[in-house]
């Protein structure tokens, strides 16, 4: 028969790891306790949180360095395309602002003309330029107008601002006008203010007076007209305004640089005049007739 020994003795290691046990036991009941009534361990998790959330930025800063630098891709690259589109329209209404304010340049321009045109009561053609040229030694202007349009050699040719020059040469379909200052053209002309008559002669980009005598009263500013003499410029049209004077070679005589009062180097059109309406001439009195008497006293012989 086997002998019953009893129950067996604890080991020494059972009783430390339930008195452990109880310890880790004891002291949760003490915290459970402690939070009920001061709220410790809640304390104790917003100092952990807090404690923990550098860890949390520093663990989220690639994700978010990363959607930043796919935000501002895409920011700029609508922005590079927004603004290609922005300039290109800014282009587009350049040239349109720029292309209307050449417009209304031009119809101010036709306007002045029309109106001096009307103003002076002359009769013109408007003829459109189709070439120019401005060489020192060739001043021409060749009109995009010709004789099936009613112009006709020597026609003179004007603007807004005076005398132009004449037409030289009359195809069907063109004319070529010769400019005042044309070193080949030659005009009579006058001083508006006191009538001094005098010649004007081209000079390449300006016009001058020559021998003007020193005793002549000319002043610098004085308007220049055509005189109307030689019957090939009608009277009144401004030529230049006058810039200087100055002594000729002989120290005799003086000569004067003119200003044009016509735009040489501007304008698309001019103006043809066809006809001048000739200043009502002064009737002669009516010639005294013979008495009735003295009539038939002649009549009769005796």
């Amino acid at each position: 028969m086997s002998s019953y020994a009893g129950p067996a003795a604890p080991r020494p290691q059972d009783i430390a790891g339930s008195l452990r046990l109880l310890g880790y036991l004891g002291v949760a009941l003490v915290l459970m306790v402690a939070d009920h009534r001061e709220g410790w361990l809640h304390r104790m998790r917003l100092v952990a949180e807090f404690a923990v959330q550098p860890l949390w930025k520093v663990a989220g800063m690639p994700a978010q360095l990363g959607d930043k630098v796919r935000s501002e891709a895409a920011t700029r690259a609508q922005l590079t395309h927004d603004n290609r589109v922005l300039r290109n329209a800014l282009l587009v209404s350049g040239a349109r602002v720029a292309r209307l304010q050449t417009a209304a340049a031009e119809n101010q321009r036709l306007r002045a003309m029309l109106g001096a045109a009307s103003q002076g009561g002359l009769e013109v053609q408007l003829a459109p330029i189709l070439d120019i040229d401005l060489d020192p030694s060739r001043q021409r202007l060749v009109l995009d107008a010709g004789s099936r349009n009613g112009v006709r050699l020597g026609q003179t040719v004007l603007d807004a601002g005076g005398l132009l020059g004449q037409v030289i040469a009359v195809q069907p379909g063109t004319a070529t006008v010769l400019l005042l200052t044309d070193p080949d053209h030659a005009v009579p002309v006058e001083v508006a203010r006191n009538g001094v008559r005098l010649v004007a002669y081209g000079q390449g980009d300006r016009i001058s007076l020559g021998n003007i005598p020193r005793t002549a009263d000319i002043r610098v500013g004085d308007v220049v007209q055509t005189s109307g003499l030689g019957h090939r410029f009608p009277s009144g049209f401004p030529v230049g305004t006058v810039t200087a004077l100055r002594p000729d070679d002989s120290r005799a005589f003086l000569t004067a640089t003119l200003a044009p009062s016509a735009g040489i180097d501007r304008g698309r059109e001019v103006l043809l005049l066809r006809q001048v309406d000739a200043p009502p001439a002064t009737s002669a009195p009516p010639a005294t007739s013979a008495p009735p008497a003295a009539a038939a006293g002649a009549a009769q012989t005796p």
